[in-house]
């Protein structure tokens, strides 16, 4: 396959620090090409880079044989590169077809004809087979369905170039499914896809070579076909990372319950649902988006409330109505989208830790900053934070980071029940493996966790008992030695709960 795009000896510097050195990455036509690489890799810069975001320091790119460079991403978007972007950049209130065509509207004098607009991305969605009406609000529709019409924005700009960065991060299995149509689609019409994920099943299913990244640096490129999991889990993070399932429980058959919900209630979303949670134990909890699994953790969490049941917390009846109950009952949430409810990037380490207890620190009016740092820097130390200042902007650290951090807020206020709700979504793969081990430490202390994962892998490496849920109920409780995919997959569809 010809080429289309070559970046040869890419160097970046960000003040004194180095972000990118001798970089190497190349493009087919017509192929997926998968970029990967622990959080800090440099893999998001070699992108800006590519499309007009930032410039490069030294080195060449090459794009349809002639040398460019790209000072804003307009120029790079008119040039047929697009970005799609993990975090999405729609405007709620338009229609789709406005935001799809949005500063390229057709015109009917003074007014923006929209009967033309709504007929172009119609025609558009028709050649993607996307069932997605052009004329709704974008703020109607799912994650997955906006993630569709953020890429066939990008098709719409005759693209021959289009980066996916974390496209799947917020998708279901089924709408996973249906961009990964989309892109076999794309390398049809011979369209260059660079496909950035930390998901290893995905990069089997969907990629035609990979490029790891380490440290601002090229590891390698290697031929999807001929690499196994393994092989790129070691380029990325030099050293050898195991995803060995557990296969059996480590909790004593006596251990206090230190969790009990018995016939929880809230409409459609959660029914009559019961469970325990054991003392040092990792319970999982399985199952298909719109399971329940979620709703369930923010009534534990005073965050929702239920129509009906009971809550025990070491065997005494508790009344959560707000998170401030269960926290002083020793609850922590760690909510699946850290950024919007589990921290705040734009204020330090230190405060983050200490935010929801700052009495302890203050006398009167006064706060004790010397003694908020030496506690937080005790965190840090404990739980590994890759930091170079607790006074540092949560916002620069990387996102298994910003997840120890929202550990470490709860570990502050003593929690020994903790609710870890997708712990490692958007996290690489090094990162996982330390949030688990950090995870295991935790309950070798006595604490509990509660931990609901959409990935199959992560249930079965670090649960000691499932629970599976299917629209609302629990269909299945399973202790880690009789669990499978297959068996979780069977319950997770299921509609009644069997035995």
């Amino acid at each position: 396959m010809e080429s289309i795009l070559e970046m040869n000896g890419i160097d970046k510097s960000f003040g004194p620090v180095k972000v990118l050195s001798n970089v190497s990455f190349d493009l087919r036509r017509g192929e997926v090409h998968a970029l990967m690489g622990e959080n800090g890799a440099g893999k998001s810069t070699l992108m800006k880079i590519l499309t007009g975001i930032f410039s490069k320091d030294a080195g060449k790119i090459i794009y349809e044989g002639n040398e460019v460079e790209y000072t804003n991403p307009k120029d790079a978007m008119d040039a047929g590169i697009v970005i799609v972007h993990q975090e999405l950049n729609m405007i709620n209130h338009l229609t789709v077809a406005q935001n799809v065509f949005i500063g390229r509207e057709s015109m009917n004098g003074i007014l923006t004809d929209d009967h033309d607009l709504n007929h172009k991305a119609q025609e558009l969605f028709d050649r993607l087979n996307m069932d997605i009406n052009p004329k709704v609000k974008v703020g109607s529709l799912t994650v997955g369905k906006m993630q569709m019409v953020e890429i066939a924005k990008a098709i719409s700009m005759n693209a021959k170039i289009v980066v996916f960065d974390e496209p799947s991060a917020a998708l279901t299995e089924t709408e996973i499914q249906e961009l990964f149509k989309i892109i076999r689609d794309l390398k049809q019409q011979n369209i260059g896809i660079v496909y950035i994920s930390h998901r290893m099943d995905e990069i089997k299913q969907i990629t035609d070579r990979v490029t790891v990244m380490r440290d601002g640096a090229t590891v390698g490129t290697i031929d999807t076909v001929d690499t196994t999991k393994a092989k790129i889990i070691k380029m990325m993070v030099g050293r050898e990372v195991s995803e060995t399932p557990k296969t059996e429980s480590t909790v004593p058959t006596d251990a206090e319950t230190v969790l009990q919900v018995v016939n929880m209630n809230a409409g459609k979303r959660v029914i009559d649902l019961s469970f325990e949670l054991k003392k040092g134990e990792i319970l999982g909890f399985s199952g298909l988006m719109g399971a329940g699994r979620t709703e369930m953790a923010r009534i534990i969490f005073g965050a929702d409330t239920a129509d009906s049941g009971e809550i025990y917390v070491h065997g005494q009846q508790v009344h959560i109505r707000k998170p401030v109950d269960a926290v002083k009952h020793g609850i922590g949430y760690l909510s699946e989208d850290r950024k919007q409810f589990g921290v705040i990037v734009g204020m330090s380490v230190a405060d983050n830790v200490v935010l929801t207890d700052l009495n302890r620190y203050t006398n009167g009016p006064l706060i004790n900053d010397h003694k908020i740092n030496a506690a937080v820097e005790q965190h840090v130390k404990e739980l590994r934070i890759k930091t170079p200042s607790v006074k540092q902007l949560l916002g620069n650290l990387s996102g298994g980071n910003q997840q120890k951090v929202v550990i470490a807020k709860w570990l502050e206020q003593a929690s020994d029940i903790l609710i870890f709700d997708e712990p490692t979504r958007g996290i690489d793969v090094g990162a996982k493996s330390e949030i688990y081990d950090l995870m295991n430490n935790l309950v070798d202390m006595g604490k509990s966790i509660i931990m609901i994962s959409s990935e199959m892998t992560e249930i079965l490496r670090m649960s000691d008992r499932i629970i599976v849920m299917s629209e609302g109920r629990k269909t299945a409780e399973l202790d880690i030695a009789d669990a499978s995919q297959e068996n979780i997959m069977t319950y997770a569809t299921m509609r009644e709960e069997i035995g």
